[in-house]
């Protein structure tokens, strides 16, 4: 074959093809299997892990609004108590209702 640029095409080839190797390996895309394998067994790992905890977090949204509901039905349950009247404060009925710190 006659040279191109001084540089023989099958010779030229294997360095270029040899230089891409190298240039792949250094950048990352070009790694070893069992590099390969462990990378995809920890994604596979934190993507299990992640849809545990979303689940979980679920379970605590719903038990949050349970707990929320048993707040709001305690809160309108005391607003409808009647309130008792402060000490020292005199009562409806005129009375004192508080006891007496002087007996």
């Amino acid at each position: 074959m006659s040279d191109i640029f001084g540089i023989n095409p099958v010779q030229g080839g294997a360095t270029a093809l040899l230089i891409l190797v190298v240039l792949f390996i250094l950048t990352g895309r070009l790694v070893p299997r069992s590099v390969l394998k462990d990378t995809q067994s920890d994604r596979d790992y934190w993507r299990a892990a992640h849809a545990e905890e979303s689940k979980a977090r679920a379970a605590e949204r719903e038990l949050t609004n349970e707990l929320l509901e048993v707040a709001r039905t305690a809160d309108h349950v005391l607003a409808a108590l009647p309130s008792a009247p402060v000490r020292g404060e005199v009562a409806a009925g005129g009375l004192d209702r508080a006891p007496d710190a002087a007996r």
